[in-house]
């Protein structure tokens, strides 16, 4: 407990003393950011946040936690936990389409090891379980060498009828966007673009409307406008600094102008959009 609260500490001041990677525009002053509750400490670590209905999310622990969804209401309290017949290996994200199935993401890989990368597939109607096994096209080696680590994910989001996975790299500083079908089966992840980002990024959400890409990172969020149809990022809009965010690893647009943004400790903070 003391080495994760030094962790967000450092973390926290990372964030304030590093500035926006160029060219982006500094956004901190038009997103007003507010405390928003705390979840219950059985969600310590808590990964990944997405749409419950009513008003409430699911969430889920990182990696080695239980294989189980935790539904929370506004004010952060637990409501119901959803256990599942899969292990958590290291689960990083969660992501739901416009149907309802939820998809969580069994890919995160700190050593640019893994062979067995997933998504799980989890049907809105009846509880159904499928999966997407992948691997990433450009990958050769596992490790690859240390300048090429750059295969390790945590942030995913759908978008249509496609998975669009972000990478966080820890080799060259490009973050890779990929993309998967949502459909069971074994596939490579097709490596769509990279871009500079100063930043490990740790979740990543697109807006309901479609035209905007959040990536987060610990303390910032990145905001890329977007080139339809395929979610490309088209432009970057700027990015806000989110003073005493920690180690955050989620990120959720509530609509067009508000984000949720979760961190480890179990806070969640409120970022809305402001004239």
């Amino acid at each position: 407990m003391f080495s994760a609260k030094i962790i967000a500490i450092l973390l926290s001041l990372r964030a304030l003393l590093i500035p926006c990677c160029p060219p982006q525009q500094e956004l901190s002053k038009r997103y007003h950011a507010r405390a928003y509750t705390r979840m219950p400490a059985a969600l310590a670590e808590s990964s990944g946040l997405e749409h419950a209905g009513g008003g409430s999310f699911w969430t889920m622990r990182d990696s080695g936690g239980p294989a189980a969804l935790y539904r929370i209401g506004a004010d952060g309290q637990l409501l119901d936990t959803l256990s599942l017949p899969l292990r958590n290996i290291d689960w990083e994200d969660l992501a739901r389409d416009t149907e309802g199935n939820l998809y969580i993401g069994d890919f995160g890989n700190n050593q640019n090891r893994r062979r067995n990368l997933m998504i799980y597939r989890l049907s809105a109607t009846g509880g159904k379980v499928d999966t997407i096994q992948f691997h990433w096209e450009d990958q050769q080696n596992f490790p690859p060498p240390k300048e090429a680590l750059n295969y390790d994910c945590e942030a995913f989001f759908w978008h249509a009828g496609k998975l669009h996975l972000f990478t966080k790299s820890r080799g060259d500083g490009y973050v890779r966007h990929y993309s998967v079908p949502d459909q069971p089966g074994t596939y490579a992840a097709e490596l769509l673009e990279s871009t500079f980002v100063k930043d490990l990024v740790t979740a990543a959400d697109i807006s309901p409307d479609g035209s905007t890409i959040a990536l987060l990172t610990y303390g910032k969020v990145y905001l890329f406008a977007v080139k339809a149809p395929d979610a490309h990022l088209q432009q970057a809009l700027g990015c806000i600094r989110i003073p005493g965010a920690g180690q955050s690893e989620a990120i959720l647009f509530i609509n067009n102008t508000s984000i949720l943004v979760g961190n480890e400790t179990r806070k969640l903070i409120f970022l809305q959009l402001g004239n």
